[in-house]
């Protein structure tokens, strides 16, 4: 089953299956099959060919996959643009949800560690 032209696995149960769209994680998942009344442990491989166009109708009506990613950044381009202490953040690479930076944030900082020398070189004596 193709979805947006991303391929959803067949092996897979369906709720788990639709979340290699972005966008669409578990519980997302879990609703748009409630909504359009397949069982969720069916499998891709297993569907009609109208219960497939079902739950593309329903996919498609969400944002998601390029969309949402162009949405996501033209947010964070706009919080940049008006210099808020959210969009500061985001351009120095630090945390943006308050999280501590002294020890965490490898995430957004990546695995660099920076450590202080522990006082002066003791010089040699010749």
């Amino acid at each position: 089953m193709r979805i947006l032209g991303i391929t959803v696995p067949n092996e897979k149960r369906l709720e788990i299956g639709l979340t290699c769209l972005y966008g669409i994680g578990v519980s997302k998942a879990r609703s748009i099959l409630d909504k359009v009344g397949i069982d969720r442990g069916k499998k891709a491989k297993d569907l009609t060919l109208d219960e497939e166009n079902k739950i593309r109708a329903v996919v498609e009506a969400i944002s998601i996959e390029g969309n949402l990613k162009r949405e996501i950044a033209a947010n964070i381009k706009r919080l940049k643009d008006i210099k808020s202490y959210r969009g500061i953040r985001h351009m120095k690479r630090l945390p943006v949800r308050g999280q501590r930076t002294k020890t965490n944030s490898r995430t957004i900082r990546g695995n660099v560690r920076k450590t202080m020398a522990s006082g002066k070189r003791k010089e040699t004596k010749t």
